[in-house]
């Protein structure tokens, strides 16, 4: 069992903010993770969607 924990910080205008990130299958077969939440600086709220793609993990197509 891993006590990793995976998560990405977004620096937006000098303020930090960390996302946890989820492990995600995505539909075109690819592997990855991915992350949404807000995230307020600067005094406006902004919304956060993060995507990880593992390069070479989408499947070879079969000729």
């Amino acid at each position: 069992m891993s006590n990793n924990i995976d998560m990405a910080t977004i620096e937006l205008n000098g303020d930090k903010m960390n996302f946890l990130l989820s492990k995600k299958d995505f539909k075109t077969g690819s592997r990855g993770y991915h992350a949404q939440g807000k995230m307020m600086t600067g005094g406006k709220n902004y919304q956060i969607n993060i995507l990880v793609v593992e390069i070479g993990s989408k499947p070879k197509e079969k000729v």
